[in-house]
């Protein structure tokens, strides 16, 4: 099968992005060799200057699009500071693209106590060893601080870190994108308003 006839006519007819969202991913699920829910992460510093990063989807719903960090991290910082994210699946194996951008909310702290405890005993500990994003003198000092917070929590549950979050992308605008022969790819644009609103599809020159 060609990467064409991979468009189906759900792409072009679907009136809700995040159903389709959610078919692409599930068809990403089925082809990706590593993370298809591997995401770019685009944020801004208070001097307006952009960063960007991988981060991994932990979850998606109307409410939006749901990802996990330090809040003392840099990404943290700038998504408290700038309250706005955006989002850029690309997925190789399918030669389609998603993007997703709106603005951002903390969430519930049941919403993050639940998911840091699925998180492998290692990942909890980890959370709790590394003071992401800030200058690290060596490799020892991480693998220290390691082996002091696995000592503290050996038995027992390991509590979520007060500093340690998930935050919610709450789109106003989200745009599938296809490949096609020539550079003449498909591309159709799901907007709104507010986080709120109605979305309006819009079919875009690509």
């Amino acid at each position: 099968m060609s990467h064409d006839e991979l468009t189906s006519g759900d792409f072009t007819e679907a009136e809700h992005p995040v159903e389709l969202f959610d078919s692409w991913l599930k068809d990403a699920q089925a082809s990706e060799i590593n993370d298809p829910n591997a995401v770019a992460l685009a944020t801004v510093d208070a001097d307006g200057m952009p960063n960007v990063r991988m981060v991994l989807l932990k979850g998606f719903d109307t409410n939006g699009f749901v990802f996990y960090t330090n809040c003392e991290s840099r990404k943290g910082q700038e998504l408290l500071g700038q309250k706005k994210a955006a989002m850029c699946f690309h997925w190789k194996s399918l030669r389609r693209q998603v993007r997703i951008r709106g603005p951002i909310e903390v969430v519930t702290d049941a919403e993050a106590d639940e998911y840091f405890a699925s998180r492998p005993r290692g990942s909890r500990i980890g959370a709790w060893a590394s003071k992401q994003s800030r200058p690290l003198e060596g490799r020892f000092a991480l693998e220290k601080s390691v082996a002091e917070y696995t000592a503290r929590y050996a038995i027992g549950d390991i509590p979520r870190p007060p500093y340690w979050s998930g935050f919610r992308i709450r789109p106003v605008s989200i745009e599938f994108w296809h490949d096609r022969k020539f550079r003449l790819h498909d591309r159709i644009e799901f907007a709104r308003e507010t986080p709120e609103g109605g979305w309006t599809k819009t079919r875009m020159y690509p």
